[in-house]
């Protein structure tokens, strides 16, 4: 009889990024993996996560390899990416997320979601342009809501609360956890999954063992990595940022910025509706062909 197997579905965050550990990155996924299973039964873990990845992605590219393994125990957390670029469609989202979830549990995965912190807010960019990005990821968010209720999934609500201000668990780049964020966000999928009668092995310890990142540091990150980080989203995102930057301050001296909230949850709907109907019309060419 095989391990239990944990696979872990996304972009930086669940590689790792902020937590490092020799020569590579460990994060969330993987001191979750570590309290899964009691010790005398380890649970066997393989992370598909990339950094960059988008919705696209995990859907095209890490799914058939997840689905292959037949995991018992799937992760998948993605999203930010997709709000940091001028083609994003929460409509495409959505498309892809369900279909991404409705594979896994298919197979008959325990499936872990989350939503997460607009990337705008960590960033702490001017509120014209924050609002935006913050607009987009609350899009996300609510897809991610919606389906995780509709798949039975283990939802992790992280995109509020106290970890998100406190700068002690957030790396350099105030992107991405550093060890304590990870070492927190482990720590609620744990208990989430020990309620579910999933978990049965130890919390993974709440302890960093690394200081968290110093101003000077976070100031170096962006001296050095992060200007290159911050032109790649310039050649992709900034042109169209701006023109959104002008439509929130034109919305703003008008007292119309309330039309921009509609539209965004109109789009969810939309997006949403789209899924229910497709699943009907789904139902329904299967029936007939049971039928003829």
């Amino acid at each position: 009889m095989r391990p239990r197997l944990f696979v872990a579905l996304g972009d930086s965050l669940t590689e790792g990024v902020g937590d490092p550990v020799g020569d590579g990155w460990r994060g969330w996924a993987a001191l979750l993996a570590a309290g899964l299973g009691p010790a005398q039964a380890p649970v066997e873990f393989r992370n598909l996560a990339v950094s960059g990845a988008q919705t696209y992605d995990v859907l095209e590219r890490q799914l058939p390899a997840a689905l292959a393994a037949r995991p018992d125990v799937a992760s998948v957390v993605v999203g930010v990416n997709d709000t940091l670029r001028r083609t994003f469609d929460i409509r495409a989202v959505a498309e892809r997320l369900d279909r991404v979830y409705a594979a896994l549990t298919g197979q008959g995965a325990v499936l872990l979601t989350a939503c997460l912190p607009d990337p705008g807010t960590m960033l702490g960019l001017p509120g014209v342009l924050a609002r935006p990005l913050a607009r987009r990821q609350r899009a996300v968010n609510t897809v991610v809501h919606a389906l995780s209720g509709r798949y039975g999934a283990v939802h992790l609500h992280a995109a509020e609360g106290d970890w998100v201000a406190d700068r002690g668990m957030w790396s350099a780049d105030r992107l991405h956890p550093g060890e304590r964020g990870h070492r927190q966000l482990a720590l609620r999928f744990h208990g989430l999954l020990v309620e579910a009668g999933v978990a049965v092995g130890p919390a993974p310890g709440a302890r960093a063992e690394l200081p968290a990142p110093s101003r000077s540091a976070s100031l170096w990150w962006l001296a050095t990595a992060g200007t290159g980080w911050v032109a790649r989203r310039c050649t992709d995102l900034l042109p169209q940022l701006g023109v959104l930057a002008v439509v929130e301050v034109r919305h703003r001296v008008w007292g119309t910025g309330v039309r921009l909230d509609l539209a965004a949850s109109r789009a969810v709907g939309v997006a949403l509706g789209g899924l229910v109907v497709a699943d009907a019309a789904a139902d329904a060419s299967a029936g007939a062909a049971d039928v003829a």
